[in-house]
């Protein structure tokens, strides 16, 4: 089942690679710009095939793909004309000048992509990480509106015997001290499985609102439960006391408290499937948590290290690579869950994988896709301000001459994905 769950993620690891490309693929052609190869994978070919103009293939390493678009530059100051690959990685740039010119033909000199408008090359390049989030959103989507998703809910799970702090809890567990009163949850008569659908006469349907609605109750409140088909109403007199901190999506804050009104139960887990308004409102958390998580990257780099080399434990939100979110998925194959949800799971882990893809792509700088976005939008600020103002058209932006940036920046993706592969392998994260 490891295996198994490796093959599948590797399967839509690279079904993703080659939908990214394809973006990029189709718009190139719709634009006329001729793309002589289309590849997922780098290293040897393990099988190619010539269509029309375009050479269509696979590689050995599924670590990213590419097409190679002619005329990605402008000409240099010796006139010549070059092309060079649109890899996602783009880790590995070619010369950016003189070995795609051997690639011209004759009858390319109005098929080059420098030569489009600088919209048209924006949407080439937007087009393929643009297919990663569409291939994310419609996942997500099916998931959580079709399978649902493992969250608390307003059912029961256990009552707490006494009133004491959640940081005491964690210390002492279960134990209560000597004397501790009991919790208005137990005092009011609360029991595992009932289900709760009110409070103080206004119904709840998911855990979130009925968390807020107890940490604003100090004092008398009434209690609406279903137990065994059977409605009851539940008196409770609620205290202060210390509780975990939540953040804007809910979520616990480790380590941080705050004192608010307390029953004392913990809520039942179980899969539940999400309307069409709360998935939107979980993808925004997800997307607004991967901005966050990109935006940390560099911060997580001493983590990495102590992870990877000094036998420091890995944090449970350390960057993955490739190999890393393989593992994970071979895990998800071997969970005691149902098959259903092993599949959501693994969906799940794909279509996170795909906002990734999206998120990092996007990010201003050359070799990604941003890079050459950003490059097209500052051209065509240059000429409308040469416009306005009467003076020469400047001509096409030379992102070329950035190739020493894109150099650096390409070397750091290198490094910091050689220290996360190197942390996957000795010191991997694992499914609790």
């Amino acid at each position: 089942m490891t295996v198994l769950g490796i093959v599948v993620f590797v399967l839509g690891l690279l079904f993703s690679i080659a939908w990214h490309e394809l973006g990029h693929l189709s718009t190139a052609k719709m634009f006329g710009i001729r793309v002589p190869q289309y590849m997922v994978g780098f290293g040897p070919t393990i099988w190619s095939r010539r269509r029309g103009e375009t050479e269509y293939g696979v590689k050995a390493l599924p670590l990213g793909g590419y097409i190679r678009m002619i005329g990605m530059f402008p000409p240099g100051d010796d006139g010549r004309i070059e092309a060079r690959s649109t890899s996602p990685w783009r880790g590995m740039i070619e010369d950016a000048r003189s070995a795609a010119f051997e690639e011209l033909q004759p009858g390319d000199e109005n098929r080059l992509f420098y030569t489009r408008k600088p919209w048209k090359r924006v949407v080439v390049m937007f087009a393929g990480p643009f297919m990663n989030l569409v291939l994310a959103v419609v996942v997500f989507l099916g998931v959580l509106m079709g399978f649902g998703i493992n969250t608390q809910t307003t059912t029961v799970g256990s009552v707490s015997d006494c009133v004491i702090s959640q940081a005491e809890a964690l210390k002492k567990g279960d134990t209560c001290p000597k004397g501790a009163p009991d919790s208005p949850a137990k005092a009011a008569g609360l029991r595992p499985g009932d289900r709760i659908v009110a409070f103080n006469g206004r119904p709840v349907q998911d855990w979130a609102t009925l968390q807020s609605s107890i940490r604003d109750t100090v004092g008398p409140a009434t209690i609406g439960v279903v137990r065994d088909g059977e409605n009851l109403v539940l008196k409770a007199d609620l205290i202060k006391n210390q509780v975990g901190k939540v953040d804007g999506r809910g979520n616990y804050v480790e380590g941080e408290y705050v004192t608010a009104g307390f029953l004392g139960f913990t809520p039942a887990s179980g899969i539940v499937q999400q309307s069409f308004g709360q998935s939107v409102d979980r993808m925004g958390d997800m997307i607004s948590s991967g901005v966050e998580s990109l935006i940390a990257l560099p911060s997580k780099v001493p983590d990495l290290w102590n992870a990877a080399f000094n036998g420091a434990e890995r944090e449970p939100d350390s960057p993955m690579g490739v190999v890393g979110a393989a593992r994970v998925g071979g895990e998800v194959f071997t969970l005691d869950v149902p098959a259903g949800q092993r599949v959501a799971t693994m969906l799940m882990l794909v279509a996170g994988f795909n906002l990734s893809l999206f998120l990092f792509n996007m990010l201003p700088l050359l070799p990604l896709d941003g890079g050459h976005i950003a490059g097209a939008l500052w051209e065509s600020l240059r000429r409308a301000v040469a416009k306005v103002f009467r003076r020469p058209d400047p001509g096409p932006f030379d992102v070329a001459k950035l190739m020493p940036v894109a150099y650096v920046v390409a070397g750091v993706f290198v490094c910091f994905t050689l220290l996360v592969l190197v942390a996957d392998v000795v010191n991997p994260v694992t499914l609790s």
